[in-house]
């Protein structure tokens, strides 16, 4: 019984605790019920440890029971153990290493909310699937520490998935090699021929906005006029980062951001400080569902200031903030402490039902998520600095709903499942055997095609592939897509990541579908007055 009778005063003194505390009188004012809830709940502990068949294990009992106190909030107000607040921490100070992915438990599955852009499941897995087995393990029921357990590892160890797929009515097999997780956000910035820059921003961390700026200036030295931010699959982070950049973006005086909460600090306003010079040129944000949190800040204050436009799919939907308060045992809870709201006014929020994990993430697997524009009559309206009408109440609807992402035949993503180092192999031993053409990465760019006698040597590695029954006629099909799979691993072998993703861009049909609406972000820039 001492072990009752522990947890029975701790709870006294718990309730006790918060009975004399100013918020204490607001719980027991807007909750009558709570103090015999909290009677109820320790008749719970008695009864179970006084009759429960085994010996319980209260420790992990009650981490049971602040999981689901938290999960019954919201979504995103969630407790974590002792043993992953350094984990989540380093995520966005430290190096680590793994698969890459953002998951939460759905449905007693590991489900993928978005592959972290530049990992080794960028490319491999999508927001929405459902990781079924784990190295021929079932993933069922699998706790947090588990999905840790067992996705981290060390750099070029492998993992061998069972993935389940809307659309798809068998289980898809994809094997991934463990490497860093990118702790950096600009994984990419370079210009274009036709001298738009590009950055690709996959995270907020305490970084972001140095890294940000430091690109536009060393864009804008090389020549760039215009610039696209990609925000595709960046699912937020810090919100001081994203404050700074469109800070930077912005002349004085310009409503960025505005929390609002229960507690007097929850409060806040943030607006563009006065500074002689800030940058001046076109954006365009490109953003999916993916995009979430921070991203979206970034790409409602550009919608709400006609600071830019918006393109893509609409995103996550997440107007929640968050802030961490640590437990004595070493443990965390994150807690939603207010909502915050863009420029215009717009809260983004998706509507949630007590915390409903499942109903909340299910429009992640929604094919049409974006496309479908007949429901924004029934979502609030808002006007943007010009007059514009931009939406609330679920994501920032782009201002241009981009074509979805090209697909490659199901036989090529199954050698792409089955080994996804495969173009890399062959790359690097084109490389190898012809180091001239490392010289000069202009004409590489430009001129540089793939020649028939290595796609024909690619062909001929494909086709050796035993056990994936491939239809060749298929495979032929992706010929121009399996040319810039070779000639981005070269880039990569031959110069770098950064060139790597400039060719990558090449054959990004929404990237180039982007680039043809610059001339409109222009026009709204000038009417708003930003140049």
């Amino acid at each position: 019984m001492k072990v009752f009778r522990n947890i029975a005063i701790a709870s006294l003194v718990i309730l006790g605790a918060i009975a004399l505390t100013p918020s204490g009188e607001v719980i027991f004012a807007q909750g009558s019920d709570f103090y015999n809830k909290w009677r109820d709940f320790q008749d719970m502990v008695k009864i179970i440890n006084t009759n429960y068949v085994d010996d319980v294990d209260w420790d992990k009992t009650m981490i049971g029971a602040q999981n689901g106190l938290m999960e019954a909030l919201d979504p995103h107000s969630v407790f974590i153990g002792a043993d992953r607040t350094e984990q989540i921490n380093e995520s966005f100070r430290g190096n680590f290493e793994g698969i890459g992915i953002e998951f939460d438990l759905i449905d007693d599955f590991i489900t993928v909310i978005t592959p972290i852009v530049g990992s080794p499941s960028d490319g491999l897995l999508e927001p929405g699937d459902q990781i079924v087995t784990i190295d021929d393990e079932s993933a069922f029921k699998i706790t947090r520490d588990g999905v840790f357990e067992k996705l981290r590892g060390p750099k070029g160890s492998k993992v061998d998935l069972e993935i389940s797929r809307p659309g798809e009515d068998e289980l898809i097999p994809v094997t991934i090699i463990r490497d860093k997780i990118p702790i950096y956000s600009v994984l990419a910035k370079f210009v274009m021929e036709d001298s738009t820059g590009y950055i690709l921003l996959n995270r907020f961390s305490s970084t972001t906005s140095n890294e940000v700026i430091s690109a536009i200036s060393e864009l804008q030295a090389q020549g760039m006029k215009r610039l696209l931010i990609d925000l595709r699959n960046n699912s937020g982070g810090y919100m001081d980062e994203v404050i700074k950049i469109v800070d930077y973006i912005l002349p004085g005086g310009e409503k960025i951001l505005s929390t609002k909460g229960r507690l007097k600090n929850a409060n806040e306003e943030m607006f563009s400080n006065h500074k002689a010079t800030y940058y001046k040129q076109p954006i365009i944000a490109m953003i999916n569902r993916g995009s979430a949190s921070a991203s979206e800040i970034l790409a409602g204050a550009l919608q709400d200031l006609d600071r830019g436009i918006v393109v893509g799919e609409t995103s996550f939907g997440k107007g929640l903030v968050q802030r961490q308060y640590p437990l004595r045992d070493g443990s965390a809870i994150r807690v939603t402490v207010a909502r915050y709201y863009t420029p215009s006014g717009r809260l983004i929020q998706r509507e949630y039902e007590n915390g409903d994990a499942y109903e909340y993430y299910s429009e992640l697997m929604d094919r049409e998520r974006g496309v479908d524009t007949t429901k924004l009559e029934d979502r609030p309206q808002f006007k943007t600095k010009t007059g514009r009408t931009v939406y609330g109440g679920g994501g920032i609807t782009p201002d241009i709903t981009l074509e979805d992402p090209a697909t490659i035949s199901r036989d090529l993503a199954k050698v792409r499942r089955n080994d996804i180092r495969f173009f890399f192999r062959i790359a690097a031993d084109y490389a190898g055997e012809h180091p001239e053409l490392g010289d000069d990465w202009p004409t590489f760019n430009r001129e540089y095609e793939v020649s028939d006698e290595l796609l024909n040597e690619v062909y001929e590695k494909i086709f050796a592939i035993e056990d994936l029954e491939l239809d060749k006629e298929k495979i032929r099909e992706d010929e121009e897509t399996i040319r810039y799979y070779i000639k981005s691993e070269l880039a990569a072998k031959l110069f770098g990541r950064n060139e790597q993703y400039q060719i990558r861009t090449q054959m990004d049909n929404q990237v180039q579908e982007a680039l043809g609406y610059f001339d409109q972000a222009r026009d709204i820039g000038r009417v708003a007055e930003y140049f």
